[in-house]
């Protein structure tokens, strides 16, 4: 249990607070502020990373950063808990692009992707609701080391003779809102998808950042009613929130000062870590 700051009235605690049990102050959703147990630095720690590399995958840096934010939320909670955090900061670290890339998205394959990504979502959120935390913890390993995979065969893309077919794009929708529903790693088939395609750096990114703020609305609902998402969570880390347009502002500079190739080895390298720990943990 906890107090007020004042000390006066009592604050009763589900035990269902979990990882939310580590804030040294927490303001209630009656706004009533209480001081906590304990308050732990690698909470702080983490939930700041987790931020950051919101704002870095909207900054440009791509969705391997999305990835290794619920990785990194998923050593340190329940899977499901870690997939509404992750989400909670992401629908956020939208807000400042969807002005900038207004209607440059590519219609005619956003229009393809969008109604299969319904049914993904559906599938997806059927498996993360009723899964074991374990077996999820290692779907989660398996689909980030297959993101991994992707980066690492990326380069070939460029290189194949591709010819689209309608299939492809309903295909990507399906996959992409399968995963993200699942694990926040609905990237790779889209992202797959969309460079065979050939289209242009403007629309790509325009067209993911809408499919994925569509996606992630569709979940938004659903989320919020299995209790995946908590809106006490933002309250949790409102704190954090401040973080989210830095980690956008310094993934625009990374974009451009940055060598390519350090970066995705980077991330890598990240990306493989916290999938192992996630395996033998």
């Amino acid at each position: 249990p906890g107090v007020n700051v004042a000390g006066r009235i009592p604050v009763l605690y589900s035990p269902a607070l979990r990882w939310r049990d580590s804030c040294l102050v927490r303001l209630n959703l009656c706004g009533v502020v209480t001081l906590k147990r304990w308050w732990t630095m690698d909470f702080t720690v983490m939930v700041l990373l987790g931020a950051l590399l919101a704002g870095l995958t909207k900054g440009g840096l791509g969705p391997a950063a999305g990835v290794l934010t619920t990785l990194l939320f998923s050593l340190h909670m329940p899977v499901t808990e870690a997939i509404g955090l992750a989400l909670s900061l992401h629908l956020v670290s939208y807000i400042p692009g969807l002005p900038i890339y207004w209607r440059q998205w590519d219609g005619p394959r956003l229009r393809r992707m969008l109604p299969p990504a319904v049914i993904g979502v559906a599938l997806g959120f059927a498996l993360l609701t009723t899964l074991p935390d374990e077996t999820l913890r290692r779907a989660l390993a398996v689909l980030a080391l297959s993101a991994m995979a992707y980066k690492l065969a990326s380069d070939a893309l460029g290189s194949l003779e591709y010819r689209e077919r309608a299939w492809h794009g309903i295909a990507a929708g399906w996959g992409a809102g399968f995963g993200s529903a699942l694990a926040n790693v609905g990237a790779p088939p889209i992202t797959i998808y969309l460079l065979l395609t050939g289209i242009q750096p403007v629309a790509f990114v325009a067209t993911t950042l809408y499919f994925f703020f569509l996606v992630d609305m569709m979940k938004l609902p659903l989320f919020l009613a299995a209790g995946v998402i908590d809106p006490q969570a933002l309250l949790d880390v409102w704190w954090a929130i401040p973080v989210i347009p830095l980690g956008i502002w310094l993934g625009r500079e990374l974009v451009h000062r940055i060598q390519p190739r350090l970066y995705e080895w980077l991330l890598i390298a990240l990306l493989t870590y916290a999938s192992i720990l996630l395996l033998v943990n």
